[in-house]
């Protein structure tokens, strides 16, 4: 995204959060509502495939995005890469969903709940993830204290925040104790991972996990 905001530790914008080289590109004019949106301007779009072919250039391995909305654009993304596209930590969703029972169900943490609704089809034919699926238990992080730092493009207080992240799961698993896993939708939810991991002794998917 053509956005500036202080990464934490685990988020996908902070290059520590990989254990390899990882090699980062803007793409001029890209901003969170028209990722959010799922329609870039013709402009935008050309500077897009222009990054995917930089990125190439640079001898990257694969490509990812710092936004899980940028799972709209996976199907332009794979249309030019020749390497492996993972535009969303999403596209793990058909693997995680196998790797269980039928009757298993799947955490998906978002950071807003309303926000994967619009995204639905894009996440049916691009990501094989049904919205509507009942396997899949969606819930937003909007309220858990200090999260709001991410929608003000704020930096996030990690620290503060992991026992109120912790304390949202605690309350969903007793509400639905078939949960199995958890799949991390937003790029800013990483840095929780290995609490929840410690916590619950679940396996928690994220978008490192993906790259």
């Amino acid at each position: 995204l053509d956005y500036n905001y202080p990464p934490s530790a685990g988020d996908t914008d902070c290059p520590g959060s990989f254990a390899y080289d990882v090699t980062y590109r803007v793409v001029p004019g890209l901003t969170f509502e028209m990722a959010q949106a799922g329609k870039m301007t013709p402009t935008v779009e050309k500077e897009f495939k222009n990054a995917i072919v930089w990125l190439e250039s640079k001898g990257v391995s694969g490509i990812t995005g710092d936004c899980g909305f940028m799972m709209a654009f996976q199907p332009i993304a794979r249309s030019i890469a020749k390497v492996p596209i993972f535009m969303s930590s999403m596209v793990q969703s058909p693997m995680i969903s196998v790797a269980f029972d039928k009757y298993d169900q799947i955490l998906v943490l978002t950071a807003n709940s309303n926000t994967l609704g619009p995204q639905k089809e894009v996440l049916l034919s691009h990501c094989g993830f049904d919205v509507d699926d009942d396997r899949f238990i969606i819930r937003g992080c909007q309220d858990v204290p200090g999260f709001e730092a991410v929608a003000k493009g704020d930096k996030v207080d990690v620290e503060y925040v992991t026992p109120g992240i912790v304390k949202l799961v605690t309350s969903i698993l007793e509400e639905v104790p078939s949960i199995r896993s958890i799949l991390l939708e937003c790029t800013e939810l990483p840095p929780y991972s290995d609490a929840l991991r410690k916590e619950f002794d679940l396996p928690v998917f994220d978008a490192i996990t993906c790259a």
